[in-house]
């Protein structure tokens, strides 16, 4: 069995920004990620003409760095300068 990445688990220290969506860290990258789809999903924030955007509220706005609107995509790379 391959051993899991330990880069991917290892526990990050979250910005207050991202802690105010995730909770409180430190978390695992895989893990703020799902809890950010849990929150997006809850809170019904994907775009409905096309799934692959999600509309920033205004916990996520500051996380998304002021965007409104941000892809999937964009969101992983955002939300990496968020964790340290």
């Amino acid at each position: 069995m391959p051993k899991a990445n330990s880069a991917f688990m290892k526990p990050m220290k979250l910005s207050a920004d991202l802690e105010a969506v995730v909770g409180k860290g430190p978390m695992p990258r895989s893990q703020v990620v799902k809890n950010i789809w849990i929150y997006i999903k809850k809170n019904n924030l994907q775009n409905p003409k096309n799934k692959r955007n999600i509309m920033a509220d205004a916990k996520l706005k500051p996380v998304f760095g002021g965007k409104g609107e941000v892809t999937m995509f964009e969101m992983t790379k955002l939300v990496s300068k968020h964790l340290s």
